[in-house]
């Protein structure tokens, strides 16, 4: 029998109702790399590894171009980042190389 002073927890991954101390912790964000396969972290710095036609903005940015401050997003296969005349950049991790 459990005390009156217990609260469960109900877990979403599961579909369970757990005791407080059984809680899962929320979860890890998933590893994101880059193109070699290195990982990557928030204000990393990353180079184009291929000529990218950007839409919306009628400019290519090309291969060699350096993006300072990237910031990961809930997806793992993007970033986002900015360049100097492009604001609110997303890139695809395959099309990139950690500095």
């Amino acid at each position: 029998m459990t005390g009156a002073d217990e609260t469960y927890v109900y877990d979403e991954a599961t579909g369970e109702w757990l005791p407080p101390g059984r809680a899962a912790a929320a979860p890890a964000r998933a590893e994101v790399r880059d193109a070699a396969g290195n990982v990557l972290a928030d204000g990393d710095s990353v180079t184009l590894i291929k000529d990218l036609k950007v839409k919306g903005a009628n400019q290519t940015l090309k291969q060699g171009t350096v993006i300072r401050s990237i910031r990961l997003t809930d997806d793992p296969a993007e970033i986002d980042c900015r360049h100097d005349t492009i604001k609110g950049l997303v890139l695809r991790t395959e099309f990139v190389r950690k500095r």
